[in-house]
């Protein structure tokens, strides 16, 4: 059952086609699957139409299209590397029956993920660090650090002068209160 919004809301039975989280989450998880909206459709009996509304009007599901298809992204560049670097077995029938095994690696494929990673790469190499700057850093870090000690030390020093020595600070429990202010006599 199903509550229909209107002047006069109705309950009414729930339509095979309406949308439910069952078809959802079937519609998410082969989307994470497939990187392909289409299959996902497909796969999950629902129109390409309705998906697209409701990743429009429901914050929820469109989070977690957007996370589907993180995740298929990933899953996809892993297997694209791994062909990159490792290539795929190509067989080969002969005339004579015989089998011929190779291994190719789709140069195109290599050259565009280097293309997609190049600016990343320079941005790694120029944010690097030489060990005589980090021993630098850290020196200057320390000082900074004993200068702020210091001037911390001096500065409640300086309050404990105005207060007296060591009489309670504003904020301090009271004795005579319990952390409450004591009524001022005028």
């Amino acid at each position: 059952m199903t509550l229909v919004p209107g002047a006069r809301p109705q309950l009414r039975k729930r339509a095979r086609r309406d949308w439910t989280k069952a078809k959802a989450d079937r519609f998410l998880a082969v989307l994470a699957a497939t990187c392909n909206v289409s299959e996902a459709c497909r796969r999950g009996k629902v129109s390409m139409t309705v998906v697209y509304r409701h990743r429009k009007k429901d914050a929820w599901f469109r989070a977690a299209w957007l996370e589907a298809i993180d995740q298929a992204y990933q899953r996809l560049e892993m297997v694209l590397l791994d062909r990159a670097f490792n290539g795929t077995e190509r067989v080969t029938i002969r005339r004579d029956g015989s089998e011929e095994r190779m291994r190719e690696y789709p140069n195109h494929l290599g050259l565009q993920l280097l293309r997609m990673h190049r600016d990343t790469m320079i941005e790694a190499n120029d944010n690097q660090i030489e060990p005589d700057d980090i021993d630098e850093i850290r020196e200057r870090l320390v000082r900074k650090l004993q200068r702020m000690k210091k001037r911390d030390e001096a500065e409640e020093a300086g309050s404990r002068e105005l207060r007296g020595g060591d009489a309670p600070r504003a904020g301090d429990a009271d004795e005579r209160g319990g952390g409450e202010a004591a009524p001022h006599d005028c």
